[in-house]
């Protein structure tokens, strides 16, 4: 099983190679070749997550074995967490290049599209991969660099001034992170991740990456400038993946637990859930009101979290911070499939349209009513309405905080819930409802299958992630990723003791 974990990072930096060159010649091969690969990674993380055998499985590169107890070479490791934040990539990452299909053909460059598009899942599956800080580094920097190009796509002002900004608050956040690597292994001699007790802040540095508050500042210029697919991306899964994973591995498998550090993290996973629903509230552009919904979702992720690490750092009860730690998590996959339907939804709609401004829509559910049914999903899903996933998730970290004896939070995630309901029955009214459509203006028909097909298989997810709450296949899917998590020793031991 340990040889295959490697094909994560090969199968897609292989097809970001292979792309450009064999892409000249024959015609389609890219968008083919590229929804065939993301499919093929599906499977093999699914594999992985519903495999029965619980154990940690490690890939020493180059067959290095430990020397006297103490990691010398580069290591893959895949546990329960890695697994599931494998499934949430490649599963975006397939809906996204599958309706990127018929998208990206307003756009020239098919090939480096692409070719950028494989690489930046490269990056972020080995992120989640890795067991050295410094790789861990190295494959951030190969996801971002992609993301900066892909950003950029379009090449209008806009597009490019939003890649600007974003590669200069990255690059401050990539210098942070690269010093805190070196204070490590000044200190230390080592920078595998199992082998480092010694706790230094990151926080600055991912916190920029995942973009929680104060280091937002990027995010929604870049998720409303790129391509839709890649806002699916960037919200789904990349922020996710370089951020959030890296913050929550590091400071459960890496540092001691502290009440400090929990602290910190609560704060910012608050501030940022409030003030992120507060400035989407009075956007009228659509992916930037996704844009900084992804902010304030993120905000539920981080307090889930946050508040499970508090409540072990205080040697409360286990349960309780279990359940806290999985409702972040459930709440992370959750929102990848969410707010990747929603930037897809809005792709869709200006696609056809022209536009992103909800002042100069209307009446278009009588026109795209795939569009439509997904996109009210999606908004029910994120508002936290029942039957839809989010409603559960939220309804997890809500209890928790409450058991946990932190009412003030509790409420605050009720009310943000109820703020964000609000901006979406605005979405919904500008965008499908509001007024008929002038007989003389651009006829408006439903996007192409492709587009269709993805915005459906999502939206089927938004009500099939609800089973996640029964006791079965959550202890299948979000259990061993909370184990992986809580157990620190297994990490350590699994690399170590190889």
């Amino acid at each position: 099983m340990s040889s295959f974990i490697p094909l994560f990072v090969i199968i897609p930096l292989a097809a970001a190679f292979l792309i450009p060159i064999i892409g000249r010649f024959i015609e389609g091969f890219q968008r083919t070749f590229s929804s065939v690969v993301f499919a093929f990674l599906s499977f093999l993380s699914f594999y992985f997550m519903f495999s029965n055998d619980q154990d940690m499985y490690t890939y020493m590169i180059g067959g290095w074995e430990p020397v006297n107890g103490i990691p010398v070479a580069i290591c893959f490791t895949l546990d329960g967490l890695t697994a599931f934040m494998l499934t949430i990539i490649s599963l975006i990452s397939f809906f996204a290049a599958f309706y990127a299909i018929s998208y990206i053909k307003r756009f020239t460059a098919e090939n480096n599209f692409y070719a950028l598009f494989c690489l930046m899942v490269g990056g972020m599956n080995g992120v989640v991969l890795t067991g050295d800080l410094f790789n861990l580094f190295v494959f951030l920097e190969i996801a971002v660099i992609a993301s900066y190009a892909l950003v950029a796509f379009g090449i209008g002002k806009n597009e490019l001034e939003a890649s600007f900004k974003y590669q200069v608050l990255g690059g401050m956040a990539s210098i942070l992170i690269l010093f805190g690597i070196g204070m490590i292994y000044w200190k230390t001699k080592t920078l595998n991740i199992a082998d480092v007790f010694t706790q230094i802040i990151f926080i600055a540095g991912f916190g920029l990456k995942a973009a929680l508050m104060p280091f937002h500042a990027w995010l929604p210029d870049a998720h409303s400038s790129a391509p839709s697919p890649i806002s699916a991306m960037l919200s789904g899964v990349l922020i996710k993946a370089i951020g959030i994973y890296s913050i929550i591995r590091l400071f459960f498998n890496m540092f001691p637990l502290s009440t400090e550090i929990s602290t910190i993290i609560i704060i910012l996973g608050t501030v940022s859930m409030v003030l992120g629903v507060f400035l989407a509230v009075g956007q009228w552009d659509i992916k930037r009101l996704l844009a900084y919904h992804s902010i304030s979702q993120m905000g539920y992720v981080v307090l889930g979290v946050g508040i499970g690490m508090m409540i072990l750092v205080n040697g409360g009860n286990q349960s309780v911070a279990a359940l806290s730690i999985a409702g972040g998590l459930f709440h992370l996959i959750n929102h990848a499939v969410f707010k990747g339907l929603l930037f897809l939804n809005a792709g869709a709609i200006e696609y056809e349209t022209g536009t992103r401004d909800l002042k100069e829509m209307g009446g278009l559910s009588e026109y795209m009513p795939v569009t439509y049914s997904t996109s009210l999903g999606a908004s029910m899903a994120i508002s936290g309405i029942p039957p839809f996933n989010g409603f559960f998730s939220k309804l997890v970290i809500i209890l928790a905080a409450i058991k946990g004896k932190f009412y003030f939070l509790a409420v605050l995630a009720i009310l943000v819930s109820i703020i964000t309901l609000a901006s979406f029955l605005k979405f919904q009214k500008f965008s499908f409802f509001n007024k008929q459509r002038d007989p003389g203006s651009k006829k408006i028909s439903e996007v192409p299958f492709f587009m269709c097909f993805s915005m459906i298989g999502l939206a089927i997810l938004c009500l099939g992630l609800s089973l996640l709450i029964f006791p079965g296949i959550r202890e299948t899917i979000l259990n061993p990723a909370v184990d992986a998590l809580i157990n620190t020793n297994g990490y350590v031991s699994s690399i170590i003791d190889q």
